[in-house]
């Protein structure tokens, strides 16, 4: 079978992508924006909130090894589904919750574990779902940032405890990559 794709908005790509290239049959974690009415934006653009673009990665993977519905409940763990345009310490409506879908059928993954997950919390889950329309790869810069900036104050305080948290997380699911 050949690779899907999906776009998750969980607040910082820096921290999603450190999270989802840890996953057992993601092929390929691109950082980049979407959901915005600007052509070609750039970190600084969207950073001022004014594109409507938010910090979302891109996931190619073998749904032969790892399933939608599972990549969706580790982007459901990986940050809060309850609070409006902000993750940690990053506000603004860049960082909200989305999910953009690349294929109508993966609708019937989506809704559905939406619906189960507001059950569990008992609370609405304000991620928004749409489709992709145009994706933007973000600046190389940011690609592998965690990796490359492990030591830098951002990723010390925010990136790395969550990344500790989900792979523990990964690990007692058997989605960490071998």
């Amino acid at each position: 079978m050949k690779n899907e794709a999906i776009v998750f908005g969980g607040g910082c790509f820096w921290c999603t992508e450190a999270i989802f290239q840890l996953v057992e049959g993601v092929k390929n974690v691109i950082p980049g924006y979407t959901g915005g009415h600007v052509e070609d934006p750039t970190y600084e653009h969207v950073g001022s909130g004014s594109t409507g673009h938010a910090e979302v990665i891109k996931l190619e993977f073998d749904p032969d090894v790892i399933s939608l519905e599972n990549l969706l409940r580790i982007f459901f763990e990986a940050h809060d589904p309850t609070v409006e345009d902000k993750q940690g310490p990053d506000i603004g409506n860049q960082y909200r919750s989305v999910i953009f879908w690349t294929d109508s059928s993966q609708l019937s993954v989506i809704k559905p574990l939406m619906i189960e997950l507001r059950k569990k919390l008992g609370q609405k889950i304000v991620t928004q779902v749409e489709a992709l329309t145009h994706f933007y790869p973000a600046e190389e810069f940011h690609r592998d940032y965690f990796h490359k900036n492990p030591n830098k104050p951002y990723c010390a305080l925010n990136i790395a405890p969550k990344v500790r948290k989900l792979k523990k997380y990964l690990e007692d699911n058997g989605w960490l990559k071998k």
